[in-house]
């Protein structure tokens, strides 16, 4: 069980976010959690310098078709990066099994086989109030955490490729 406020991050201080475009796919099953987190990481990624124009919202139905519009918003290559959202909270047969499994390796598809980072924020808790704890509860917003992920690998990725990133992780 994670201990750790998933909402505590310090700030990036990133100069060129204003550059930056991403797309956020979230899944309206368990739209209790998933709106959650959706908000939690536009608000970390507006705070940050991003435009609220340069971030395209994706809706789609459950956390399984994640996958695809993800993989799509990555093939466009008109997204720095890409963060999926969604929720998957165990019940009574191995459907939860399958579809974590499905969207871990979907997620994992759009990181390797497109240059687009692809963010995996899909809760995969046992109960619901596991779920609600990690999208605004006593454990933070996991949104949070997704937002600053896609920053960081965006700025990885503009170091690989020569475009000097802004953030100050330490780079030399």
């Amino acid at each position: 069980m994670a201990t750790v406020n998933l909402s505590d991050y310090k700030p990036l201080h990133i100069t060129n976010a204003d550059e930056f475009s991403i797309g956020i796919v979230f899944s309206e099953w368990n739209d209790f959690v998933t709106y959650n987190l959706r908000d939690a990481a536009l608000e970390i990624l507006q705070k940050e310098g991003v435009k609220s124009e340069n971030i395209k919202l994706f809706p789609v139905p459950g956390a399984f078709e994640l996958n695809y519009a993800s993989m799509q918003l990555c093939k466009e290559r008109k997204y720095d990066a890409v963060i999926s959202i969604g929720c998957v909270i165990r019940g009574e047969t191995p459907h939860f099994d399958y579809v974590c499994s499905a969207v871990a390796q979907g997620i994992k598809d759009c990181n390797i086989l497109t240059d687009t980072p692809t963010i995996f924020c899909v809760l995969t808790d046992d109960t619901k109030e596991q779920s609600i704890a990690r999208s605004g509860g006593d454990l933070g917003n996991k949104g949070v955490e997704a937002a600053v992920t896609a920053l960081r690998m965006i700025d990885f990725r503009k170091n690989l490729t020569g475009k000097k990133g802004n953030i100050g992780f330490g780079h030399s």
